[in-house]
């Protein structure tokens, strides 16, 4: 089905509060993930890295982008008027969300970089399924969640080729 045009349901003083909420929760995501890894620099730089891998200070402005994006997407399918489909796809959302809380301990807290490489497989998958389905609500939605996507991926190679270099 193709993603809606209509106008949606929701507005007013409750729609921007909504928003509030939607940013809240993705930024408790990323401060309990930095909580759980406050040397993170320290150790991803201590790491032995593949030669494309980027700088520790990239990480920062990209993730607060994306989680910028995310809980902007996730808005616009709360506001979509098919309130079951909606509900679905923010389901997953929050499934890819509480996969991507789980990764930064992993890796950065345990270094178990085998156990972040599965996590973050299975946020790949899970942040695809959400991806097609907000597409099917708010093409902006799916739009938000692209470059996400695309930075969830080259993150999963990292990921893998520095468990290889660091076995």
């Amino acid at each position: 089905m193709a993603a809606s045009a209509t106008p949606t349901r929701r507005r007013g003083a409750r729609n921007w509060a909504a928003l509030a909420v939607f940013l809240a929760v993705t930024y408790c995501v990323a401060a309990l993930g930095a909580l759980a890894s406050a040397d993170a620099g320290e150790v991803y730089r201590s790491l032995e890295r593949p030669d494309w891998a980027p700088p520790a200070w990239l990480f920062g402005p990209v993730w607060t982008v994306l989680y910028a994006a995310m809980a902007v997407a996730a808005w616009l399918v709360w506001r979509h008027p098919d309130r079951s489909r909606a509900r679905t796809a923010l389901v997953w959302w929050s499934a890819q969300l509480l996969l991507n809380l789980a990764w930064t301990p992993l890796f950065f807290g345990a270094r178990q970089y085998g156990l972040a490489l599965l996590d973050i497989g299975l946020l790949l998958a899970t942040l695809t399924i959400t991806l097609i389905r907000f597409l099917r609500l708010s093409r902006a939605a799916a739009l938000l969640l692209a470059p996400y996507l695309l930075w969830v991926a080259f993150a999963t190679a990292l990921n893998a080729a520095i468990w290889h270099l660091n076995a």
